[in-house]
This record gives C-alpha cells, sequence and structure tokens, in this order.
C-alpha cells in the first residue's frame, strides 16, 4: 500500500500515535526439514496495523546458511538462529528466526498433518465425506474430530485399497484427490500441492497413525490482531500453533477462515483480508479444535472530529468504552433524548410497564436531574418483581407443558421470590442447579424435571447459564469452536446420578443425588470424569454430589461464561441489541462488537457479588442508554456500536398490558391449553385485572400473545420470542377481539370520558398522555380536535373517540420503544 495511502488512514483514524514498520510473528520457528513459515511486513499504529507492505518488502537474513527466503516465506536449511531483516522504503524491521531439527527425518503426524489436510481441503467437511452417511463408501470424522477411526477408514477398511504402500503414487487417496481418477469431490489435492505433498510423505513414511506420543495442539494465535483500513485495502494473516512441549508452528495454509460481515470485509481460503465497505468485523481462523479471531476496522467516511466525542456526556464507564468504539468507527452519537421520552423508556425497559400520566407529570415537573432518582425508584416496584420474573421464567421454562400445575407455581414463586429479593445470581443459578428434595417445597427442583434427559440437561445448563450452545458436541466436536464431543459427555456426567422419584402428593416428584450412574460417551461407551467446561475434573469416584462441583465452577468469578451470559441478556433488554448478538450465541467465532465494554461491565458485576440490580442501574444511568433514538445522518445506518438508542417493538405481554392500561379494560385469563392433546379447560387461578405480565404459565390460552410472538417455553433459546411485525398482527390490530372489544367495552376510559363530557381537546390530551407519555402538539391537537368535532350524535361521537384511540394505539409511536 503507498506511503500516502498509509497517512491518510492514520489521520482518518484521528490519532497522533506514531506508526511504525513491523514483521510478524517476532519470532519465526521452524522445525524439521519439511517445514515452512510465512511472513508479514506491516505498518501498525495503536495496536493496529494500517498497511500491509508484505509484497513488496525486500529480506536478509544476518545468516542465510540457516534459512532461505523466497519473498515473505521462510524454509529451514540448517539448525540455528538469527534474524531476518524486512526493507521498505528505507524502513526496516526485523523478526527472531529459530531453525531445529533439520538433521533428523520430519516425524510425520497423522493427527497433527493429515487430519490438517482433510480438513482444510473440505474432504472431511459436512458435505463430503464427513456427512453423517459419508459420500461414496468414505466416511471420516466431522472435521477430524476422531483421527483413530480416520485413519482406520484410510489405511485398513475396503481391503485397505486406499493406501499403496508399495507405491505411494498410486493410493486411491491421492490418485482421487488429484483428480487422476474420477472423484465427485473434484480436485482436493493437487499433485504439485503442498497438501498431496504431505499425504504423499506420510503415506512413504508407513502411514503411521495417532498416537499418545503425538503432541497435543494448546493454542492458536493469530497475527496481525487487530486492523483499521480503508475500503478496498488488504491485509494478509498469519496463524502459529503452540503445542504442549512449546514448539510453534506456522499453520497458516491449513487453516479455516471465515468472517463475521462479508459485506464489511471478507477473507479467502489464504487468510487474505479484504475490506469491503465501513464497519467492523472479526476474522475466524480454526484449525484443529482451536480457534482464534482477530479484528478488522473501517471508520466512516464522516467529517465527525475528536471534540465531537470529547464533548458527549459521560456518565460512567460504559460510556467510556462505547464513545472510544464510536471515535474509533467516527460515528456520531446522537444527542441525549428529553424526558419525555426518557421516562416512558424506562418504565417500559425496566417494569414492562407504561408511566401514568401522573406519575410522567411529576417528573416532567422537576428540573432537577433526577434520572438517577428515577432509576432507582423503578428498580424497587412490584411491577419490577412481575417483568423480570417473567423474563427468568421464560428462560428456565416455567410451563405445565412438563410440569403438573401445582409443581409449575411452586417453581414460580422460587423465581419471583429471588427477583424480590434481589438475590446475587450467582446463589440463584445454584440453588436451581443444587436443588433437591421435593418440586412442591423446593421450586427450583422442577428444573431437574423440565430437563429429565441428561443431554437436555448438560445441553440446556449451557445455554441457560453460559449463553452458549454444545448441541452438535453429542454426536462430534464443534465444528466452529473449541468445545469437543468429549469435553460434552465430561460435562453431562455431572448430572449422570441425578435421580428422580414421585412423591407422595399429587404432582410431586423428589429429586436426589445417587450414590451411584454414570452418563456415558456416546462414542466411546465409558464414562468420562465428571468435568465442567474447561474445568478441574471430579474422580469418578467421588462420593460428593457432582451437581456442587458444577455449581463451584459456574459461579466462580474466575469463570470467563457464567457472568457474561447474563450481562449479555440484561444488555439487551435495555440497549435493544446483544453485546453479542444473538443473546445466547456466545462463542469464540461470534466476538462481541465492543469487546473492551463487555469486559469492563462483566468485571464490574462480578466485582458488585453478582448484583443484578447494579448491572441494571449501571446500565440504566448511562449515557449510552440514555441517548435518543433519533439517528443523525452519519450513524443512521449503526446499529451495532449504540450511537443512537435503537428503536424496537414491545414484546407480547408488555403490548398487552399497556391496552389494558390505556384503555381501562384489564384482560381476562379464564382458560388453559391442555397443550399438544389439544382441548382446553377453565382456570379460575387469575382474578381480574391479572396482568399478562404475572402469568405464571404460557399455557394460558391468549390468541394476542400467540399473534404477538410470546415464548412457549418448549426449549432454551431466544429464538423462541419474536418482535417480528406479521400479516397475522395487522389482521389481529383490525379485526380481532382483543383491542377492539377493550375499546367498545362499557367501562372503557372511551365510555367514561364521554359520560364525563370531556371536551374534544381533553379527549385528545389525555390520550396522549396515557399512551405516548407526552402532550400532544399543537398541530396534532387541531387536526384531531377538528375530527372529533365533525361527530353529529352521540353515537357518532362514541365511534370518532373510539377510531382515534384506536388510531393512537396501533400507530408505531406507541407500539414501539423509542
Amino acid at each position: 500500500m503507498p506511503r500516502l495511502l498509509s497517512l491518510l488512514l492514520l489521520l482518518a483514524a484521528g490519532s497522533t500515535a506514531h506508526a511504525e514498520l513491523k514483521v510478524y510473528p517476532p519470532v519465526v520457528t521452524l522445525t524439521g526439514q519439511d517445514d515452512a513459515a510465512q511472513l508479514l511486513v506491516v505498518e501498525e499504529q495503536a495496536g493496529r496495523v494500517v498497511a500491509d507492505h508484505t509484497a513488496t518488502a525486500t529480506f536478509t537474513l544476518a545468516d542465510p546458511k540457516l534459512a532461505k527466503a523466497d519473498a515473505a516465506q521462510l524454509t529451514p536449511l540448517a539448525d540455528g538462529e538469527t534474524t531476518i531483516t524486512a526493507t521498505v522504503n528505507g524502513q526496516t524491521a526485523t523478526a527472531k528466526v529459530v531453525v531445529k531439527g533439520t538433521t533428523q527425518p520430519t516425524a510425520w503426524s497423522f493427527r497433527n498433518h493429515v487430519e490438517p489436510v482433510m480438513t482444510r481441503t473440505g474432504c472431511n467437511s459436512g458435505a463430503c465425506h464427513g456427512a453423517l452417511a459419508g459420500k461414496g463408501g468414505l466416511k471420516l470424522s466431522l472435521r477430524g474430530y476422531d483421527p483413530e477411526a480416520d485413519h482406520f477408514v484410510l489405511t485398513r477398511q475396503a481391503l485397505a485399497r486406499r493406501i499403496d504402500q508399495t507405491s505411494p503414487e498410486n493410493s486411491l487417496l491421492l490418485k482421487k484427490g488429484a483428480k487422476q481418477m474420477s472423484h465427485g469431490g473434484g480436485e482436493r489435492l493437487p499433485a504439485d500441492g503442498v497438501h498431496y505433498d504431505i499425504v504423499l510423505k506420510w503415506i512413504r513414511a508407513g502411514s503411521p497413525g495417532p498416537s499418545d506420543t503425538d503432541v497435543s495442539l494448546d493454542s492458536i494465535e493469530v497475527f496481525p490482531k487487530a486492523a483499521l483500513l480503508k475500503p478496498q485495502a488488504a491485509a494478509r494473516l498469519v496463524v502459529v500453533a503452540k503445542y504442549a512441549d512449546g514448539s510453534a508452528r506456522d499453520v497458516t495454509r491449513w487453516c479455516k477462515f471465515s468472517s463475521s460481515d462479508d459485506l464489511m470485509a471478507g477473507v479467502d481460503e489464504d487468510g487474505k483480508v479484504k475490506v469491503n465497505g465501513h464497519g467492523e468485523a472479526s476474522v475466524t481462523a480454526n484449525f484443529g479444535t482451536r480457534l482464534t479471531t482477530m479484528t478488522v476496522t473501517s471508520p466512516f467516511a464522516t467529517a465527525t472530529d475528536d471534540t465531537t466525542f470529547a464533548k458527549s456526556p459521560r456518565s460512567n464507564f460504559i460510556d467510556d468504552h462505547v464513545l472510544a468504539k464510536l471515535k474509533l468507527l467516527r460515528l456520531p452519537p446522537s444527542e441525549q433524548c428529553s424526558d419525555a421520552e426518557f421516562v416512558r423508556r424506562a418504565f417500559l425497559d425496566t417494569c414492562g410497564i407504561l408511566p401514568k400520566p401522573e406519575e410522567a407529570a411529576a417528573f416532567l415537573k422537576d428540573t432537577r436531574a433526577d434520572r438517577a432518582k428515577l432509576i432507582d425508584a423503578l428498580l424497587e416496584r412490584p411491577e419490577f418483581v412481575d417483568y423480570w420474573a417473567f423474563k427468568w421464567s421464560d428462560l428456565l421454562l416455567v410451563s405445565s407443558r412438563r410440569l403438573p400445575q401445582p409443581a409449575m407455581w411452586a417453581f414460580y414463586r422460587q423465581v419471583r421470590q429471588s427477583v424480590a429479593d434481589n438475590q446475587p445470581w450467582d446463589q440463584f443459578a445454584r440453588s436451581i442447579l443444587s436443588a433437591s428434595g421435593s418440586t412442591l417445597t423446593n421450586g427450583g427442583a422442577n428444573y431437574f424435571v423440565i430437563h429429565k434427559d441428561v443431554t437436555d440437561l448438560v445441553e440446556s445448563t449451557a445455554v441457560t447459564f453460559l449463553g452458549t450452545s454444545i448441541n452438535c458436541c453429542r454426536c462430534h466436536n464443534h465444528p466452529l469452536e473449541k468445545w469437543t464431543q468429549d469435553q460434552y459427555w465430561a460435562m453431562a456426567n455431572l448430572f449422570g446420578r441425578v435421580g428422580l422419584k414421585n412423591g407422595d402428593r399429587p404432582g410431586e416428584v423428589s429429586v436426589q443425588s445417587l450414590p451411584t450412574g454414570d452418563a456415558l460417551h456416546l462414542r466411546r461407551g465409558t464414562a468420562m470424569p465428571p468435568t465442567p467446561l474447561d474445568g478441574k475434573p471430579l474422580a469418578l469416584d467421588s462420593p460428593a454430589d457432582r451437581r456442587e462441583h458444577l455449581a463451584d465452577w459456574l459461579t466462580s468469578p474466575a469463570n470467563p461464561y457464567f457472568a457474561k451470559a447474563l450481562v449479555n441478556r440484561v444488555w439487551k433488554n435495555f440497549l435493544g441489541r446483544g453485546l453479542v448478538e444473538a443473546e445466547d450465541d456466545l462463542r469464540e467465532s461470534n466476538p462481541p462488537s465492543n469487546r473492551e465494554l463487555f469486559d469492563a461491565v462483566t468485571k464490574d458485576f462480578v466485582d458488585h457479588k453478582f448484583d443484578v440490580k447494579h448491572l441494571m442501574r449501571t446500565i440504566l444511568n448511562s449515557a449510552a442508554y440514555q441517548r435518543s433514538s433519533k439517528p443523525l445522518p452519519a450513524n443512521a445506518t449503526d446499529d451495532r456500536f449504540y450511537s443512537r438508542y435503537l428503536v424496537r417493538r414491545l414484546n407480547a405481554e408488555v403490548l398487552l398490558d399497556a391496552y389494558s392500561d390505556v384503555t381501562g379494560v384489564p384482560t381476562a385469563f379464564t382458560k388453559l391449553s391442555l397443550g399438544p392433546t389439544g382441548g382446553e379447560k377453565n382456570d379460575a387461578s387469575f382474578p381480574a385485572g391479572t396482568r399478562a405480565m404475572q402469568l405464571p404459565d404460557s399455557l394460558l390460552i391468549s390468541r394476542f400473545l400467540d399473534a404477538f410472538g410470546r415464548a412457549d417455553r418448549l426449549q432454551v433459546c431466544s429464538c423462541e420470542r419474536t418482535t417480528d411485525s406479521s400479516v397475522r398482527q395487522a389482521l389481529h390490530l383490525n379485526n380481532g377481539q382483543t383491542l377492539n372489544d377493550k375499546l367498545r367495552d362499557s367501562k372503557s376510559r372511551v365510555a367514561v370520558w364521554l359520560k364525563e363530557k370531556a371536551t374534544d381537546a381533553d379527549v385528545v390530551t389525555r390520550l396522549y398522555q396515557f399512551s405516548l407519555t407526552r402532550e400532544p402538539t399543537d398541530a396534532e391537537k387541531t387536526k384531531l380536535v377538528a375530527v372529533l368535532k365533525d361527530a353529529k350524535t352521540d353515537a357518532d361521537r362514541r365511534d370518532a373517540v373510539e377510531d382515534l384511540f384506536w388510531a393512537v394505539l396501533t400507530s408505531q409511536e406507541f407500539l414501539f420503544n423509542r
């Protein structure tokens, strides 16, 4: 990249940091005669690459007897240490070169050499021989998760005809891969390529199989970690694998690369990143069972200067991190929202209710900076308990779909009480996962009734409390993450001794920790030592309750997953988008939009003893939360970095309750579905005035809630609930009974205000206050009063007021929180 472009990039970033030339990796290790390594020569500023000069750099080895530099690729010649110097436009940078093992023949490894080739070429992918049934009679483990089985298949199966030890070049594996014979998968191992050469040399070495002496892979590291580039610019990546014996190896040629946003930045199979647009994307490199990511940033082409960010309001550390990201991207923040906007927003996001007109009026009349006071008050309201008990009941699948009614109520009461007590999240999680005894007296024990099967238990626990899915690891290693099948079954065995026994009372189950029992590995047929993900194992013969071992690991402040899962869920509730999206899809290959912010909020949550209200208070008080939803021309396309508040539709229960509040007509919940068997029955458990937010059971019949996307509570997945618009919703609002019956009700506010002889102006003003938490503008009032004045008779006026209510209550301003 020309020097001029580099300078422009530095200016665009608004930074005065010094740029310097660097060579990556800083230490290059070449092991054995057949090794090779790729170099990068980059211009770096403040830890981010701003230009890739690899193609134009010249290289000089201090000792050319030890290694050979062919352009930016190094190959070994003799053991020893030296340095290599890269020169670009008169500037230089150096890296250390270590060469070893050249006097010994390469010890070819099926696990560490051949399996990576099979993965990189796609031979063991799900679309090819890694499919469940294989292809063309050849079945390999998906992405090489079972090297022993793969080695057997390639060297022993089919009368061992895939490998020819007497004439390796004639091996069926090579001839088909090079398409020297008919092959449905096409050419995967070109005969003049490095992958073909590796497999050929492995066959010549006797096709050795996996061994206990194979050095295990610890981690991989990508260079560079971050890049700051303009559209159409490109940068190469290099990936180095680090092994348990301390050795390192360039594995770029065997990595699989992917981008989180190809429209912003794509990456080819060789690890070359190209910037396609403005924004930020993460590029993931996979090798073996390990992955790592790097970040590509391309600032927006705006005229925003640094003073915009310096002058932007800051309330706490959240704003420091948000504004730092916005400054890097040159995304100007919208102004702060008005008090009227804030009071409606905060009530809905915190308690799921609209503020009453008198509550909003009191807040708006107080000229002091009282938003923090309002936030504190909201966190102590009874509706706060309703709202968050409903949220956590969604998460825990509290429903009579899988529980008898008495048990469902016991579970709901425990969840509700934990919210009322502001029980720390770690204690709440422990109370669920270690629950024993009667499901009618210890509501949390119903978790083990809902998830009876050990696979359901481990998978649901991972999503509920870790925010991640490990479902595919039941059968094979995760294709995109570091989790393995062995780790899955080791964690599943933490639930291997959970026992259920029918109690004496109707609907009662007793949950116990049994002295014996194991969950057997699906493939191996043996019990794995019970071990949390990335945790320490518990001995198979330990008499301890394995769930306590899980709870100890799960709730440890050192656990990198537990606190983040909760932080991300709460953050999404208030900001409209998780720091990781979807909210329950936390994984390395789906990194947060602002890693520094995510880490900081999580640390604060842990430091405050998993206090959920403290977390909410911190978010609510931030300037980021209190930003206007009105976009600026320069941030209108941003929906990831919190330059403005994200508008979103009210969820089903909140919307139904809002209709009840504004019309003055509560919703009656009188019938309970009998579930998949069909039918319904009367249910008198809920007195008149019960709010949708107070319903403990998702089987209570409400066609309105179904239409507007309430969760069925069948699976632990944020995808169960939707706020997307649909034709069904439009038909329900236009022709359905819920809203229209409330408006026609003899006790509705329509009827009450007409009976009070409220003036047309009063009707318009009151309606706006109840529904939109604001006064109508002069233009709105004039127009709507004129419509009402056209009514000649009482019946016409009733129709006109009902129509006015309907129009406001179906408007975007009402349906959406902004």
